[in-house]
């Protein structure tokens, strides 16, 4: 209860000084699609994954702590995936970046590249009757070699879509793909009107994330809307 009370002050107070989010506060909002495939491996258990379809999204990129861009920072990618189950239903995809280990993918990895290497959920995720670890995976575009200076993620954006396979994997299981994310336009996201991503609101049958730690990250959350928009039940 103390720690709760104390991730929502925190948050509110550091929001309401930056007049952003408490964390990520200044952001790049991009417009693109979600594709599902078709499966032509064993299927998930999850209905929205299960089915082909094509999604319209929104994604912000941001750095956590807001540090300088010549500095680097724990990124993060959130996806709002649109009418997701049906029209007027929404799915909210929060990664970092990571790594990919059995280990690292729990692990917020700054870098000051936001294309280096991949973002991961941290936190399991409930995939059909198993938990799993999500993960954002960038496509580098042919030609590109490992090491290249790379722009910025709108400069890149401006020359061309940015692409993502987005995978899943259990403990003892190979990262298997289950979407393909291409970003497409790009706008600066004023902090004061942002979108407010939230995973524990926004999920599907049967993929949902797993309630470790969901007690403190809502309290974060609501202290956070609350120093930037006065109401803690703002979306």
């Amino acid at each position: 209860m103390i720690v709760r009370w104390a991730a929502h002050r925190s948050a509110e107070r550091l929001a309401r000084w930056r007049s952003a989010p408490a964390l990520h506060p200044h952001g790049v909002l991009c417009s693109g699609t979600l594709a599902v495939a078709d499966r032509t491996d064993a299927g998930w258990g999850v209905p929205w994954l299960d089915r082909p379809g094509s999604y319209r999204v929104t994604v912000r990129w941001s750095r956590a702590l807001g540090l300088p861009r010549r500095l680097p920072d724990a990124l993060g990618l959130a996806v709002r995936v649109e009418d997701a189950d049906g029209p007027g239903t929404a799915l909210d995809l929060l990664f970092t970046s990571s790594g990919s280990g059995r280990f690292g993918r729990h692990l917020p990895l700054p870098r000051p590249d936001a294309l280096a290497g991949p973002y991961s959920s941290l936190l399991s995720y409930r995939v059909g009757d198993r938990e799993r670890v999500l993960a954002a995976f960038p496509v580098h575009a042919p030609g590109a070699r490992r090491g290249d200076a790379r722009p910025a993620l709108w400069q890149e954006l401006a020359r061309r879509p940015v692409r993502f396979e987005l995978r899943a994997a259990a403990a003892d299981e190979p990262w298997r793909t289950f979407a393909s994310l291409s970003l497409e336009a790009v706008r600066t996201a004023p902090p004061t009107s942002t979108v407010s991503f939230d995973p524990y609101a926004h999920d599907l049958p049967g993929l949902r994330p797993t309630g470790r730690l969901r007690r403190l990250r809502d309290a974060a959350y609501a202290g956070s809307r609350r120093g930037r928009t006065g109401d803690e039940h703002d979306a």
